[in-house]
């Protein structure tokens, strides 16, 4: 049976902190954090997870030492070897991270999401510099813990946002910053998943299938309730089930929503509203809209943003007339003097109105993975870091709280509770099967 924490003992457990913590912003620096090595030295890292994201992951940090290599799936992780013959492999993160402690300085985190924090805390509290895919975890609560032990352990994190320093993104920071298109009031925030990339509004399969014989099927689950092995849970396709990923939100949010954090200033929101059809059990809906609501953040007025997903869009009347878009994935800036657009596959940054902004002026760093390597080397910071990126992640998971209760959420983001809807309780925390607790 999967254990459950009420929110101030999990958070005990998880960070040694006695009471809760409403993470004072140090954003955009981040904590301090350790160096590990001089600039021309290599890192000493450990992957977990090879394959898909994996396995860019991996190219990305190709200039550094790999050492060690795991993952539940042998072929793939034989494939990684190909190019590290000297890490070691293992199948099993904790028993990897357990025997490597002294020979690692950081942890590349690239497993579905419902082991992420699993993974990372055990890293975190080695003291390992961390690079995590979004949206760092399956829970609220697993999120701010993971943020927590960052801070206390005082090491380097990154959260995989790749746009974060793109020029679209720091561009757009820009223009809304020096009141370019006045204050911003509304946000719209739009993606195509999950149509076409895995089934979401479905049942679980009710047939078993032979496990694979490369596959370490006990492994995949992890903190997840035991089931027999099928197909429709992995590779790829867990992000349709809510015991194993976070739906359309979960993989595009962080992305999406990234640039309003960056440029609005964003933490946590005062409520959140949902909707989207069908609601199943063990399924995010096919489509999804979801309404956020953020206070004033000093002279930055209050702020609406409305996310869509699986075909829904913003109302064609929200952009200027005769324009429009047909990006997949995109975002709608709306100021009081003018809006701005964002089309995500094409990297556009599209302004509607006359205004003119001020000369660029924000840090472009060399790369989003080298930024992490670099700060794990110096201690400067990094732009995805866990006391920018947890609130945002945070916030993205919390809609799939409003879709799965059906309630609008008025939200203590300081507490992570839902002051109106106890039944969010359910969804907040993680569960965790024996032998997987944090």
């Amino acid at each position: 049976m999967p254990n459950r924490l009420d929110r101030r003992e999990f958070l005990r457990r998880t960070t040694a902190a006695g009471v809760l913590s409403a993470l004072p912003a140090v954003w955009p620096g981040g904590a301090a954090a350790k160096p590990s090595r001089s600039p021309n030295e290599k890192l000493n890292i450990a992957k977990i997870a090879c394959g898909g994201m994996g396995a860019e992951d991996l190219n990305q940090i190709s200039s550094e030492s790999i050492v060690a290599l795991c993952d539940v799936d042998e072929t793939i992780m034989d494939k990684a070897a190909q190019q590290w013959p000297k890490a070691r492999k293992y199948v099993d993160f904790r028993r990897m991270l357990d025997r490597e402690e002294k020979n690692i300085d950081a942890v590349v985190v690239s497993t579905p999401d419902h082991t992420h924090a699993v993974a990372s805390l055990h890293a975190l509290r080695m003291d390992k510099h961390l690079y995590c895919q979004k949206p760092l975890a399956r829970t609220v609560r697993e999120v701010r813990a993971m943020t927590l032990a960052a801070r206390r352990h005082g090491v380097t994190t990154q959260m995989g946002t790749q746009a974060h320093y793109s020029p679209g993104h720091q561009r757009l920071a820009e223009l809304i910053q020096s009141g370019a298109i006045g204050p911003v009031r509304e946000v719209h925030v739009w993606s195509d998943r999950p149509a076409g990339w895995w089934p979401q509004g479905v049942e679980p399969p009710t047939e078993s299938q032979p496990v694979p014989p490369n596959l370490h099927w006990d492994l995949w689950l992890g903190p997840a309730k035991s089931r027999p092995y099928n197909p429709a849970y992995m590779p790829f396709v867990w992000r349709g089930w809510w015991d194993f990923g976070t739906g359309a939100l979960g993989d595009m949010g962080c992305h999406l929503m990234d640039p309003a954090y960056n440029s609005l200033k964003l933490r946590y929101p005062t409520s959140v509203e949902a909707e989207g059809a069908p609601r199943v059990k063990h399924s995010p809906p096919l489509w999804a809209v979801i309404r956020y609501e953020f206070p004033r953040r000093g002279d930055m007025p209050e702020l609406s943003l409305t996310w869509y997903d699986g075909g829904r869009r913003p109302h064609r009347d929200l952009f200027p007339k005769g324009q429009n878009t047909k990006a997949g994935n995109g975002s709608l800036y709306i100021g009081d003097k003018g809006k701005l657009l964002i089309e995500e596959e094409e990297g556009n940054l599209v302004t509607f109105g006359q205004f003119e902004g001020p000369d660029p002026v924000r840090h472009r760093p060399p790369g989003h993975w080298k930024q992490w390597i670099e700060s794990s080397k110096t201690g400067a910071p990094t732009g995805s870091n866990f006391d920018y990126a947890g609130p945002l992640a945070e916030s993205v998971l919390l809609g799939n709280v409003a879709l799965r209760t059906g309630r609008k959420l008025e939200w203590d983001g300081a507490d992570m509770r839902a002051t109106n809807c106890p039944e969010a309780e359910e969804f907040l925390e993680p569960h965790y099967r024996k032998g997987w607790s944090l």
